[in-house]
């Protein structure tokens, strides 16, 4: 009984002595954290540095999470300092020290108090250690294998709030380990679309950072070009499959559709003329019928490239202005293919929709009217003066095509008949004469040499 009291009483002096320690620590632990606070307002970092190494050492795990706002302060301080004094293995600690207080700051306080809500502090971390991490890589030898490494964890945690910069050298990374072999083209094509994508679902609070958003765009599109990995051939092979697998994939053919516009002369291949139409047929617009026009006209496929040019004109996103160029391309296009009416048809349509269309407008139709066929009786002749009725007005409307307008008057009139051979049809110079050939009709004035 006496030998268990006298253990009582050591195992009690044990934790007494313990709570004694515990709380000397903790007192501590405020004491440096009030010296190095002190010193850390007055922006005087040198001083703040050894009384926050001591707070820090205290009672980081159960201070308030400023321990560590302020020690990635004081250290990134002493790094810059040191790389400038050539100290580098000093830098070096310190940025390994820096790292380690972002961990723990994310570890022990995942949340923090703004504005009196609570919010998560993944992002502001995660995306201050990216930025940390580019800054100083010439620590780690400029080494893009572990500035890949590094970065592409922080993108796929965070996707869409990632930040530029972090996007951005993820991605340049990866390009540069292509260039030295060390990743495949496959892979970089996968951090592209995962970027890319990243990019476009980021959401900008204000016009600063749409502009910030655009130019993030354009630079990793811009690394993705001069990488040359997104070749034809590659992103054939790569992407026919995952056509092929699923062409109703809303993704995947935008994704093909956006790489292959990166590309060098990609635009001429069944994967993409397939992609593209599968993409409007998925979410249609008027860009992406004007693009399977632009498509189809280049591969001869002239019925359906007439029927999306019509798709982009009915469209109710186009304007005016657009439908007047488009119906201006409709008649441009329909008379090259041998459909005279319908292309006489946009060619007015034009002209209605925007009078400085008018010109180039009356030109076509005057082409139109050259070249249609008539038979063999009086509109064998009747169609050179038509078309030089439209040759005239675009002549009068366009003072730049007056040139052009005039000699193709003068390239008609050598089919006007002998006024002695209009006579014969009872027809005279100057009356006013109705014509009806190829689907197309017109009233117009006798001519004769």
């Amino acid at each position: 009984m006496k030998k268990l009291s006298v253990l009582l009483v050591a195992v009690a002096a044990v934790f007494a002595g313990s709570f004694q320690k515990a709380s000397a620590q903790d007192g501590d632990c405020g004491v440096y954290a009030s010296y190095y606070q002190e010193y850390y307002k007055q922006k005087n970092y040198q001083a703040a540095l050894p009384n926050w190494r001591k707070a820090y050492a205290l009672c980081a795990k159960h201070y308030k999470q400023n321990i560590y706002i302020h020690g990635a302060k004081l250290m990134n301080d002493e790094i810059k300092k040191n790389i400038q004094a050539k100290n580098f293995d000093l830098a070096k600690a310190q940025y390994d020290t820096l790292l380690t207080l972002l961990d723990e700051r994310l570890q022990y306080y995942p949340t923090a108090k703004k504005g009196g809500v609570i919010v998560e502090n993944k992002v502001e971390v995660l995306n201050n250690k990216g930025t940390y991490i580019f800054n100083y890589i010439a620590l780690n030898d400029n080494n893009q294998k572990y500035l890949y490494d590094m970065l592409m964890p922080i993108v796929n945690e965070l996707g869409p709030e990632t930040s530029s910069k972090v996007l951005v050298n993820a991605f340049s990374a990866a390009v540069a380990l292509y260039r030295e072999n060390q990743i495949s083209a496959d892979e970089v094509i996968a951090v592209y679309e995962q970027i890319a994508d990243d990019i476009e679902k980021s959401e900008a609070k204000n016009a600063s950072e749409e502009e910030e958003k655009g130019r993030t765009k354009a630079t990793v599109e811009s690394l993705f070009a001069d990488s040359k990995v997104a070749s034809c051939e590659n992103l054939i092979a790569i992407f026919g499959p995952r056509y092929e697998a699923d062409p109703n994939d809303l993704a995947v053919v935008s994704n093909i559709v956006r790489l292959m516009n990166s590309a060098d002369d990609c635009s001429d291949n069944d994967l993409y003329l397939n992609a593209v139409t599968s993409m409007h047929k998925l979410d249609p617009s008027f860009r992406s019928a004007y693009g399977l026009y632009k498509l189809n006209s280049s591969r001869g496929n002239v019925a359906d490239a007439a029927e999306y040019l019509q798709q982009a004109i009915d469209s109710e996103e186009s304007d005016a202005a657009l439908d007047a160029q488009y119906n201006y391309e409709m008649a441009a296009f329909c008379y090259k293919n041998g459909l005279r009416s319908k292309a006489v048809e946009a060619a007015k349509k034009a002209v209605e929709l925007d009078n400085g269309f008018a010109g180039k407008a009356y030109l076509i139709m005057g082409n139109i009217w050259a070249s249609a066929t008539c038979g063999d009786t009086v509109d064998k002749w009747a169609r050179y003066w038509v078309a030089a009725d439209y040759y005239q007005k675009a002549r009068s409307t366009d003072a730049s095509l007056s040139d052009e307008a005039a000699s193709s008057i003068s390239s008609v009139a050598r089919y006007y008949p002998e006024a002695s051979e209009a006579f014969m049809y009872d027809l005279t110079k100057g009356q006013s004469y109705t014509v009806s050939c190829s689907g197309m009709t017109a009233t117009t004035t006798v001519r004769v040499q």
